[in-house]
């Protein structure tokens, strides 16, 4: 087996000129990866809802100036198809979901009508676009069955998902699978894998119910930010971390056939995997001005799980993947995009900083 140096990043030569279509443009994780590709060389063209919460990050910087954007919902397959069509992509990153597990609770019709089907639209397109060269399905680390152990997750471990948001994401996943054994087995069609992330922080995130977004916006409001369960473990990196890798897999399977579904996790190194207290602590340090929390228990929650940890090993043997940035750059560079956006500075051009600082570390 070819042994690949560790902290790999993305071949220029291989995105200079690729047309990607990219689902998701007006999300967190979507609008980074779209400025990573744009440097790259790529032609981006955005499938999404707008975005769905005020600020954004696409808005604050400027994503649609970096990609053709579409406005529209992956679960309409007619729109979703002429936008397909007529672009004639050469490689899809599918994206566009419904995130949050919280909100999966009060609607959960809509969270597996667009997780799941949104996915089987995409994936259905690939199978009858000719020239597609390879598709990327970006689901989640809460895909897999959560039995609350201590050993962190491989790709080989039972799917499952106690609440529609994880459920709904393992059904993508098992969606992704069969279609992979269907139409995308057999020499000469287009590669297909997946991607399953950690947490995932940085800047330009607004999302509700999220830990960073609530706390950022407590300290530059000047009040304490309310913590729901410190306890809780998760394995938490910079959102440039998952996108390298999303990048550097569809590289790989557009050079590696592969005899079975490929997936990889990506998470972070063990210093990564902490409680929920430890980030809020480490964000008030890295803010300052007095910046705290405090403990606010919800007796009404619905479940969240307490213990998630991922092990992303097979990310490193076959891609050469592995984290960049510790914990503590992490919580430092997400505090100051939030501080310079604050300031009123020009967040196009922070990101497109932090983006470069990332490929230099």
């Amino acid at each position: 087996m070819e042994i690949l140096v560790t902290n790999a990043l993305p071949d220029q030569a291989f995105w200079r000129g690729r047309r990607v279509f990219l689902t998701g443009h007006t999300g967190f994780k979507g609008g980074w990866l779209t400025l990573w590709l744009r440097s790259l060389g790529a032609e981006v063209r955005g499938y999404s809802l707008p975005p769905t919460t005020q600020p954004n990050l696409f808005e604050a910087a400027r994503i649609g100036e970096a990609c053709q954007s579409i406005l529209g919902d992956i679960r309409d397959l007619q729109m979703l198809g002429r936008a397909f069509e007529d672009f004639a992509p050469d490689i899809v990153l599918h994206l566009a979901a419904q995130p949050l597990v919280r909100r999966s609770y009060q609607d959960p019709l809509e969270t597996w009508s667009t997780n799941v089907m949104g996915t089987a639209h995409v994936l259905d397109l690939v199978r009858r676009t000719p020239g597609v060269r390879a598709a990327l399905i970006v689901t989640t680390d809460k895909c897999y069955e959560n039995l609350e152990q201590t050993a962190p997750y491989r790709e080989t471990d039972r799917l499952g998902g106690r609440d529609p948001y994880s459920n709904s994401k393992a059904c993508a996943e098992l969606v992704t699978q069969s279609y992979w054994w269907s139409y995308f087995s057999r020499p000469g069609g287009p590669a297909v894998a997946s991607a399953r992330a950690g947490n995932v922080v940085g800047g330009g995130d607004w999302a509700p119910d999220r830990l960073v977004p609530d706390l950022m916006q407590a300290f530059a409001a000047g009040r304490p930010a309310l913590l729901r369960n410190p306890q809780a473990v998760r394995p938490w990196q910079h959102v440039l971390e998952p996108c390298c890798g999303y990048l550097l897999a569809v590289e790989h399977i557009c050079r590696t056939p592969a005899a079975s579904p490929p997936a990889w996790n990506f998470g972070p190194d063990a210093q990564g995997n902490v409680a929920v207290g430890d980030i809020a602590a480490g964000l008030a340090a890295a803010w300052g001005d007095d910046a705290r929390y405090e403990v606010r228990r919800d007796p009404d929650a619905v479940h969240e799980a307490t213990l998630l940890t991922l092990d992303p090993t097979k990310a490193r043997t076959d891609l050469g993947w592995r984290p960049r940035w510790s914990l503590a750059t992490t919580l430092g560079k997400t505090a100051d995009w939030y501080r310079a956006h604050r300031a009123g500075d020009d967040m196009r051009v922070l990101c497109e900083q932090q983006l470069s600082d990332y490929v230099c570390a």
